[in-house]
């Protein structure tokens, strides 16, 4: 078995030399090739050199310099991108993550799951800014994912390589890798995980991060039920529209001849073409996106499905 651990960095000078030696001390009672691959995600202290640091005496270490700081789900795309190992094991570069945690995750993985996700139980974050607005999130992706795990944002997981090696990732979409995977077949499970507090450096994330991702939410939510007929959903709401239009006509026909007021005197006119517009518009968004998915299936040659595996009866 082959193992990479994919770590994203952003200015953690003060962490690295610590985390590297944690890794390497835990790593040493694991039976794997290993390969441990650093993200610089353009980092502007001076961890781009620490790292490089490492590499030049450590022939396990593998570096990856970003042209600059495009966030932790680019950071771990990139991990994932060249890591060559049969398990892949992301993590924080803070120091909170605990490396003592692997071989659980691998002993986890050993059960016959595909994807193993860290739960920090006893976590040692700000309650306010951090643990409260993180457990909202937590509750709603469960619901709408339909992967039940008590703490998507913990970095800390395991994943084989088969079921991620097609799953691309954008704007902060690196907490819902179960979920997708869970869509693709793959058995996900959670373990207890322990948490530090951060020695040094900032935290990276806030409050500010709760509105992204309940939008996020809604474009995974899209993407599994709609990704293949777009315009069942808009074409669904245009005809909500239209039939909304067609009862504001009807009332404001009864209201000219039987219930004494003219057009003029009730906004109903006026709701009648905006239901019309916005059931015209909503078609044709529909109309577009299948067009653009059509594209995107035919021109790169994308099957809507995804094998298993296939069983043949050979004839002798």
């Amino acid at each position: 078995m082959k193992l990479s651990i994919a770590i994203p960095i952003h200015n953690e000078q003060e962490n690295i030399e610590i985390l590297y030696k944690d890794l390497v001390k835990v790593l040493e009672t694991v039976e794997a090739d290993v390969e441990i691959i650093f993200v610089n995600d353009g980092s502007g202290d001076n961890s781009g050199n620490i790292l490089d640091a490492l590499a030049e005496r450590d022939n396990r270490v593998k570096i990856i310099h970003l042209l600059r700081n495009y966030g932790q789900t680019a950071a771990m795309m990139a991990g994932f991108d060249h890591s060559s190992g049969d398990i892949i094991i992301t993590m924080d570069g803070d120091n909170q993550n605990d490396p003592a945690d692997i071989p659980e995750l691998l002993a986890k993985m050993n059960e016959g799951y595909d994807v193993v996700s860290g739960w920090r139980k006893d976590r040692k974050d700000a309650k306010i800014s951090r643990i409260i607005p993180s457990r909202i999130a937590n509750w709603l992706i469960s619901k709408i994912g339909g992967v039940k795990l008590h703490d998507y944002g913990c970095s800390l997981k395991a994943y084989k390589k088969e079921v991620i090696k097609d799953v691309r990732l954008y704007g902060e979409m690196h907490r819902f890798i179960p979920v997708f995977t869970s869509w693709r077949g793959a058995k996900v499970a959670e373990i207890t995980v322990n948490h530090h507090p951060r020695r040094s450096g900032a935290s990276h994330y806030g409050l500010s991060r709760v509105g992204r991702v309940i939008l996020d939410l809604t474009l995974i939510r899209f993407l599994d039920k709609h990704l293949q007929h777009p315009i069942h959903l808009f074409g669904g709401f245009g005809l909500l529209n239209f039939l909304f239009a067609t009862i504001s006509f009807l009332i404001m026909v009864y209201y000219k001849f039987w219930g004494g007021k003219s057009f003029t005197q009730t906004p109903l006119p006026t709701l009648t073409v905006l239901f019309i517009l916005i059931g015209c518009v909503a078609v044709l968004m529909g109309m577009l996106a299948e067009i653009i998915m059509r594209t995107y299936y035919e021109s790169q040659q994308k099957k809507p499905y995804h094998i298993d595996k296939i069983i043949k009866k050979i004839e002798l």
